[in-house]
């Protein structure tokens, strides 16, 4: 396979979720996903990788979770985590859960997407307009958690059309089997690309 490039006038670097519940030490999730965040490296990994891409001049967008108490009143089957999240208020709009962890909020010039209610940050939501008004072809993908919300998101974008590109250092999961299972499975099954943070700085242009 020949070496993979982005061109930053039609890539962009997308982050996922990348929230306080999940990265702040008093998130409503954090002390159950605080190992495998860890075991990665995960906020060190994401710090390089955005002040890479911020430096190259890559456009950068996130796909933010966002519930409140009517995010499911037309749906006759909530999803089984969904109904953990509405219960306990996770990512909660208007509440310090649903901000942006303070390391990794967007700056001018970023693309931020209206809330995604489940796993899919497309579903619902002006993500894949604001991709195409910027003329957005590639997709990087990075965040939280690394089988659900980056995978649903990333499945995705690859029935819509995008080159979708997973990191495997800039993804964490609750789990260290889910997170094995997304990285030696299902990445390489929907991507065009499975790289490292270094891999994709070095390759973009």
């Amino acid at each position: 396979m020949a070496h993979p490039q982005y061109p930053t006038s039609t890539s962009a670097l997308l982050l996922v979720d990348v929230l306080n519940d999940f990265l702040a030490p008093d998130g409503k999730v954090h002390a159950n996903i605080r190992d495998q965040i860890e075991q990665v490296g995960l906020v060190a990994n994401l710090t390089r990788l955005i002040e890479g891409a911020r430096a190259a001049g890559l456009q950068i967008a996130y796909a933010p979770h966002g519930l409140h108490e009517h995010s499911f009143d037309d749906v006759k089957y909530v999803p089984v985590r969904m109904q953990y999240a509405m219960e306990h208020h996770v990512f909660w709009e208007g509440e310090k859960g649903s901000d942006f962890f303070e390391l990794f909020r967007p700056q001018d010039g970023d693309i931020v997407s209206s809330r995604h209610r489940t796993f899919n940050g497309f579903m619902g939501t002006d993500l894949d307009a604001r991709l195409k008004a910027r003329g957005i072809e590639k997709l990087i993908f990075a965040g939280l958690t690394s089988q659900t919300c980056v995978e649903g998101t990333a499945r995705h974008a690859t029935e819509a059309g995008y080159h979708v590109t997973f990191l495997t250092d800039a993804v964490a999961e609750f789990t260290p089997e889910a997170h094995k299972a997304a990285l030696e499975i299902s990445y390489p099954t929907f991507g065009h690309e499975v790289l490292t943070v270094d891999q994709v700085l070095a390759a973009i242009s």
